[in-house]
């Protein structure tokens, strides 16, 4: 057998799933505060540690674990997507002091994101359809919090809450497919093929 040619074993177990489960709770933690139902200073506080916790934890380490498995694409995105949900969290808690952060930093941040992930959301369509779509639906939430930023409209509030709702709901099913599929040994949680396929 040539060793040089045989895959490195990875370390760890697949860490996907704990990093989508982290984003649908940081998700639904924002929910009630984007609907206007939950801003009081509490309620502010709670979302906080919601999205620090989870959406920043759980992500990070599935980020960074998934670079140990030689998963830069999904370390790139996990990792990456952790500090933001770090950020959201200190923005609730900043906002419970009274201080709302800069409108012109967040744009051009915001811009950025949306180009890497629209360049991401072509990459993950050469795994799945849904991963395609997954990334998708983040690119649409970017481009309506750009766009409520250039034009000051509060008519995309709804829209962002349903793409934050569709993003946990993907989240989840992904999640599940990682874990209860192998379980199973069928999909009881269907994952479709690549959208895309690599050039031969």
């Amino acid at each position: 057998m040539d060793h040089a040619t045989t895959p490195a074993p990875v370390p760890f177990a697949d860490p996907t799933a704990l990093g989508l489960i982290g984003l649908a709770v940081g998700c639904a933690s924002l929910v009630p505060v984007a609907l206007g139902f939950a801003v009081t200073p509490a309620a502010l506080e709670t979302a906080a540690w919601f999205c620090l916790l989870f959406g920043g934890g759980c992500q990070l380490v599935a980020g960074l674990l998934s670079f140990a498995n030689r998963n830069a694409l999904g370390g790139t995105l996990l990792t990456a997507f952790s500090f933001n949900w770090f950020l959201n969290g200190h923005v609730l808690l900043r906002l419970v002091e009274g201080v709302a952060p800069d409108p012109a930093v967040g744009l051009a941040v915001d811009v950025t994101f949306l180009l890497v992930f629209a360049v991401m959301t072509y990459a993950f369509g050469f795994y799945s359809s849904l991963l395609f779509a997954f990334l998708l639906d983040i690119d649409v939430l970017y481009a309506c919090r750009i766009a409520t930023a250039l034009t000051g409209t509060t008519a995309l509030t709804l829209p962002i809450v349903a793409t934050t709702v569709l993003l946990g709901i993907l989240a989840l099913w992904l999640a599940f497919a990682g874990l209860v599929n192998p379980a199973a040994g069928r999909a009881v949680f269907p994952v479709p093929g690549p959208l895309f396929h690599p050039r031969a």
